[in-house]
């Protein structure tokens, strides 16, 4: 069956993509087709064909899968926010789990790994890993406390906020403003902000002329503190009636104002000057029992539930008894170290960005922790370092890299240093079973593997893995 473009066509999905994107087979060849699920039987239309796969749009449900509901949000589909909240979140769990699974085994190499429910197999295989059972959340809505709204405008000229559609620059409105998932409030704080626009006639950015002021608006919220902070990105080094915006953002409850200078033509939101309007110039917040002060360009993890069962689990499988020194790479703002901290003998921190060390210091103070230490650069200058200068050995290494992984400079230093175990906390399977190959190859096992659901109606999980190094 040959088809061509806009040709449409039966598929029944079998598999999903990383990003969500139902998988389906006509003639042996592949098609991908967004917001499709496994076991629905679809007709889909085609879009872009290469040699051995295709992409297609769906055009509707024939049958059903099992797991399909309907979604929530009216804009779900367009919005490139949510790839998954038309599946039921019980199977959202199980697809983020085999995903995992999948790369751990097809990158990684780990023929010994099962999943949960395949423990009775694994019990004849030597040296098998049995996957813990993934972490999911209550309640799967309202859990970010974070958000970044671009703004631009309605088709009637009056400024609006949104998001990007998937893999485009064009902005799908918020219905009445109210994402699901993020705080009530934002939707306050947003109103309040396109009101000053229209009421002073302040322009919102135009990235296909690099024309007009406000890029986005940041809202960020303690959910332990309660407290709140607005950080208005714009094209520009001054904001027209500074005052009366000070003003709006404080009746609607901002606790920190601010404004962030973003004047590069970048898809980067937050440019790297802040100029502080109102308030501390951060807020608080609370992981357990360690309190966190996070500004506008401060890392931190945008679901606070999962965030203290995610730093747990990472903390168990380091399993510490009181005396390790303890080195957390890609620190940012001290949250694992102050979580390892607790068990620890010593943690030392380490972090490429100086704004990120400062918070992380204050936070360590903050909290009381006379055990923590933070240095400034790249994890393969400084642990070789400190090792060589001042003797501080490694007993246990934490990584949380970005969405990259680890660089194979890093990666080599660990080796190097020869830690006990080395607990890998990562937002991406895929570079995550490669780091885990490349340790495995030199010297280290996996012992324990466990995925936490942060990012409930999207693609995204995160998982921590336990290595320990293997005795000659």
């Amino acid at each position: 069956m040959e088809i061509k473009k806009n040709d449409k066509f039966t598929v029944t999905i079998e598999d999903m993509g990383e990003d969500g994107a139902g998988i389906g087979r006509v003639d042996g060849y592949i098609w991908f087709v967004k917001d499709a699920l496994i076991g629905d039987t679809i007709e889909a239309s085609a879009m872009k064909m290469k040699k051995n796969y295709g992409f297609a749009r769906l055009v509707r449900v024939i049958t059903p899968a099992k797991g399909r509901v309907e979604a929530k949000c009216p804009v779900a589909r367009a919005c490139g926010g949510c790839q998954l909240q038309e599946l039921d979140y019980k199977e959202q769990l199980k697809f983020k789990e085999k995903k995992v699974y999948n790369h751990l085994k097809r990158i990684g190499g780990m023929e010994n790994l099962f999943l949960p429910e395949e423990a009775e197999q694994a019990a004849g295989v030597p040296d098998a890993v049995v996957m813990e059972p993934i972490i999911g959340m209550e309640d799967p809505w309202r859990y970010r406390n974070k958000a970044q709204y671009p703004i631009g405008r309605e088709k009637d000229g009056k400024p609006t906020a949104g998001f990007f559609a998937g893999r485009t620059h064009s902005l799908i409105p918020v219905p009445e403003l109210d994402c699901l998932l993020g705080c009530a409030e934002n939707k306050d704080y947003l109103a309040a902000v396109l009101k000053f626009m229209e009421d002073f006639g302040v322009e919102p950015y135009d990235e296909a002329n690099h024309k007009g002021l406000v890029r986005h608006v940041l809202l960020r919220k303690g959910f332990a503190s309660g407290e709140h902070m607005v950080c208005l990105v714009i094209n520009g080094k001054k904001l027209p009636h500074e005052k009366e915006f000070i003003g709006r953002m404080r009746e609607a409850g901002a606790d920190s104002i601010s404004l962030s200078f973003n004047m590069e033509k970048t898809n980067v939101i937050l440019g790297t000057e802040i100029k502080n309007l109102y308030g501390p110039g951060y807020i608080t917040d609370k992981i357990g029992n360690i309190e966190y002060r996070i500004s506008p360009l401060s890392f931190y993890q945008v679901n606070p539930v999962q965030t203290e069962r995610l730093y747990g689990t990472a903390l168990e499988f380091a399993d510490l008894n009181g005396g390790e020194t303890v080195w957390d790479l890609y620190c940012g703002i001290g949250t694992i170290s102050s979580f390892l901290a607790q068990k620890a003998g010593k943690v030392c921190g380490v972090e490429i960005i100086p704004a990120a060390i400062e918070d992380a210091r204050e936070n360590a103070k903050r909290n009381g922790l006379d055990n923590v230490e933070f240095f400034v650069g790249k994890a393969e200058e400084v642990l070789p370092e400190q090792y060589e200068k001042n003797h501080i050995k490694a007993d246990v290494i934490v990584v949380d890299p970005p969405r990259k992984g680890c660089d194979e400079l890093c990666l080599e230093t660990i080796v190097k240093m020869a830690p006990e175990k080395v607990v890998y906390v990562s937002c991406d399977s895929s570079t995550l079973a490669r780091d885990v190959k490349y340790l495995g190859e030199n010297g280290y096992e996996v012992k324990r593997v466990r995925t936490v659901d942060m990012f409930g109606m999207s693609g995204h999980v995160e998982t921590v893995v336990l290595m320990s190094r293997v005795s000659k």
